[in-house]
């Protein structure tokens, strides 16, 4: 990939997804991560790493999409959360484990930037200012986990669902004129794995949703009617105690 095609996806991940890595980094801070990554592509339904890998580095997000899974000892699967363009693929380092507690599957082709932990970690050790934003976004990485488990815990199945559909409208939804569609399709056997039940229990919350006026599908899309309803089925906090960087898929 040359220096314009580069820049050309920089720019694209900047403006679709706001969440993103860049984000929390100065220009200057960000090509510093830009100047340690290599390319590298991965094709529809590969993986870029199972779980059990080692977890010797950090994959950035070009354009593309990539679903992260947990399977269980019994093979049943969870889907932890689904990263576009301008994310940042870290497991958190934690001095102990080397490994990956996660599956990265590749939903469409995607392009990568690969950062070696160990060119990271000289950048970290010599710029301080970088070290502090990148331990900041890590954080949030941790907020956003606890927060989802706190809404499959606290308030059921209809929570959960109703709280993954607020997620996914914070990631991918666009303002329509009856409210937000979300542009990500999903089968409803994937919602099920992101709230860990079963598909026909996914069917009668939604068929419930939309009698209740709070969602609608549209030719396999999902519109958000009523954000209001989601938020009260799973009583969710309002800012900025949950703000969209926490509340996000």
């Amino acid at each position: 990939m040359n220096a314009m095609e580069a820049h050309r996806y920089e720019l694209a991940a900047k403006t679709e997804n706001p969440l993103g890595i860049a984000a929390f980094f100065s220009e200057e801070q960000f090509g510093m991560l830009e100047e340690i990554m290599y390319p590298k592509r991965a094709s529809a339904g590969n993986c870029v790493f199972r779980e059990g890998d080692v977890s010797d580095k950090l994959y950035y997000i070009r354009s593309g999409k990539i679903k992260l899974k947990k399977t269980t000892e019994d093979g049943k699967e969870f889907i932890i959360s689904i990263l576009q363009a301008g994310d940042l693929l870290c497991e958190p380092e934690d001095g102990m484990t080397q490994q990956h507690s996660y599956c990265a599957e590749v939903m469409e082709h995607t392009e990568l930037g690969v950062i070696q932990r160990k060119d990271l970690d000289i950048i970290l050790y010599r710029n301080g200012d970088f070290a502090m934003r990148f331990m900041k976004w890590m954080a949030l990485l941790h907020r956003i986990t606890e927060s989802k488990f706190r809404d499959l815990l606290l308030f059921g199945k209809p929570g959960a669902l109703a709280s993954t559909l607020i997620r996914l409208s914070n990631s991918y939804g666009i303002a329509c004129p009856e409210g937000i569609r979300i542009s990500l399709k999903l089968t409803n056997a994937e919602l099920a794995d992101f709230i860990g039940t079963t598909r026909e229990s996914v069917n009668r919350m939604l068929s419930a949703l939309k009698d209740d006026g709070a969602i609608e599908l549209r030719k396999g899309y999902i519109v958000i009617l009523s954000l209001e309803k989601l938020r009260g089925i799973c009583h969710c906090p309002s800012c900025p105690q949950c703000p969209k960087e926490i509340c996000r898929i």
